[in-house]
């Protein structure tokens, strides 16, 4: 095995073009200093203190840079993961409390070890069963549900913590008259701060604006005097090194949301880098690799009080295109972050929470997607819009977890469904056929799921051709198996009692295109057969045709 598919650094490294430096040191820089309102905001959304974001943004970050095969991904914290820990955990502990923190990094643990042994046994493909359909109606219902769950923060009151928006939104609307007004309009600002800057001022880093600004004000007017709530006291220094709390029975609970964690979390980074890696012809993205490089970042990272991450969009894109030609641009900005807390976490005292919430809501509602069912009526896939649809309901209405498992049952089903019920075409006008042939193509695989269905289907067409033979006489059909990809044992005596039946009604099969060999005599061509026949009556001996 190449080592360096193994360790991707050994590839780009040796190989390191002086003219990437600027463009990595000025990523670099400019992701680290993104990460620093995002990872407190995404930590308080995870129902831990805001520092634990700062440590998920060090060591994942080094670890990928190794391991990783994208130039580009930002790992660290992100919003999808963040919920998912807040109300895996939130079931076995109180928010911020001791037990929690050590839960959420033992979930950590948990993710990475699930995501290292699917890539080492090369499972990425489980990710397919997460259909588009599935994940837009998923994003969208979840990204309202973080979106909703700031409010506590922007209206400073206190809300009961939910997964469920119905819950949010009645306990808010009771809270109405009790909302802190400096709070609402730090928040409020922020978002628009946020929002404009992005469209007067693209290339500086939105949320740092509204950081300082938020700092500054608290600061300067005294806002915590009026009941603003404001982050205070960050500890100093690094993490210590610890290992995680490696209980069974907490595992064992814990177990089902580390695995809804490690495919999401992998589903989200995959389709990151592969949409930034469009942009680039460097390097190749290899999906396992991927599996393992994350895998190790949330392990290793859980050694050092990290919780469960993935690669953010956002940060991604702000990496791209900030100048990151290599992961030197990651190791800068893990390196940004060790500096930020060594000496710069006393500047975040006042920093008040409704801030953090606004970063958290317009980074989340852009993930709500109205195309994607839009696109899905126009077009015509009616299945695919229920299924997104009802994930969608789902993970309103039922939770996060059970949302998307909902989702991926429906998937499966539907996948399911058509291997058992394939369509059958009947007279296709893609062939030049005489009035007196008949055509029908089955497709998809004849096995024994669907055996029974095929032989109604070809007994009903059958019972309409005898019943038209005096209006429009029938000679023979041809049945195009280029469709038939598969055919076991239950499926080919299926196939033989049909071409029997087919047989004993005077209106002989002509096997068309199969992909494999039958154990009866077959003629070379359909286009011969044809050709041969077609003054004639057609042999009852001759049924087969490719």
């Amino acid at each position: 095995m190449n080592i360096k598919s193994i360790l991707p650094i050994l590839d780009w490294l040796p190989n390191y073009n002086k003219q990437h430096l600027k463009g990595d040191v000025n990523a670099g820089l400019t992701v680290g200093i993104m990460l620093i309102p995002q990872g407190m905001a995404y930590a308080m959304l995870a129902g831990l203190p805001p520092i634990y974001g700062l440590y998920a943004a060090i060591v994942p970050q080094l670890i990928y840079a190794i391991f990783g095969t994208s130039r580009q991904l930002g790992v660290g914290p992100v919003a999808m993961d963040s919920l998912l820990v807040a109300v895996s955990v939130s079931q076995f502990a109180q928010i911020n409390s001791d037990h929690y923190i050590t839960l959420a990094i033992l979930l950590a643990f948990m993710v990475g070890s699930i995501q290292l042994i699917l890539g080492i046994l090369r499972l990425g493909v489980l990710v397919n069963f997460l259909s588009h359909p599935v994940i837009s109606g998923f994003t969208s219902a979840a990204a309202l549900i973080i979106g909703v769950s700031q409010l506590k923060y922007l209206m400073g009151v206190d809300l009961e913590r939910s997964q469920f928006l119905h819950v949010i939104l009645w306990d808010a609307w009771q809270q109405l008259l009790n909302i802190n007004p400096y709070t609402l309009f730090i928040g409020i600002s922020g978002i628009l701060i946020i929002l404009l800057s992005k469209k007067i001022m693209p290339t500086i880093p939105a949320p740092l604006i509204v950081v300082i600004s938020g700092i500054l004000a608290v600061w300067g007017l005294g806002l915590d005097q009026y009941g603003v709530a404001i982050v205070k006291e960050i500890p100093k220094g690094l993490p210590s090194p610890q290992l995680p709390l490696l209980d069974g029975e907490v595992m064992q609970q814990l177990f089902s949301s580390a695995i809804t964690i490690a495919l999401v979390a992998f589903m989200e980074a995959i389709a990151v880098a592969k949409a930034i890696h469009a942009r680039h012809n460097d390097y190749k993205i290899e999906p396992n690799q991927e599996l393992i490089a994350l895998g190790l970042s949330n392990m290793i990272g859980s050694f050092f009080q990290s919780f469960p991450g993935t690669g953010g969009f956002s940060r991604s894109a702000v990496n791209d295109q900030a100048g990151a030609k290599t992961n030197l641009a990651a190791i800068i900005s893990a390196l940004f972050m060790v500096v930020t807390l060594l000496f710069l976490t006393p500047l975040f005292y006042y920093l008040p929470k409704a801030v953090l919430a606004s970063i958290i809501m317009v980074a989340v509602f852009k993930l709500i997607s109205i195309q994607d069912p839009l696109n899905l009526w126009k077009k015509g896939h009616k299945r695919d819009l229920a299924i997104l649809i009802i994930t969608f309901i789902a993970t309103l209405s039922i939770g996060i977890q059970k949302g998307i498992l909902v989702g991926v049952l429906l998937s499966i089903i539907g996948t399911l469904y058509d291997s058992l019920y394939p369509k059958v075409r009947v007279q296709f006008s893609d062939w030049d056929l005489p009035d007196y042939a008949f055509a029908v193509r089955f497709e998809g695989a004849l096995y024994f799921g669907n055996s029974n269905y095929f032989k109604d289907k070809m007994e009903a067409i059958l019972s309409q051709l005898v019943s038209n033979q005096d209006s429009q006489p029938i000679e023979y059909v041809l049945l195009d198996g280029s469709h038939i990809h598969q055919l076991d044992s239950t499926g080919e005596k299926a196939l033989e009692y049909i071409l029997q039946v087919y047989e004993n009604k005077g209106i002989p099969i002509l096997l068309v295109a199969l992909p494999f060999q039958l154990s009866k005599p077959i003629f070379s061509s359909v286009q011969a057969a044809i050709s041969s026949k077609k003054d004639k009556k057609m042999s009852k001996n001759t049924p087969y045709v490719i």
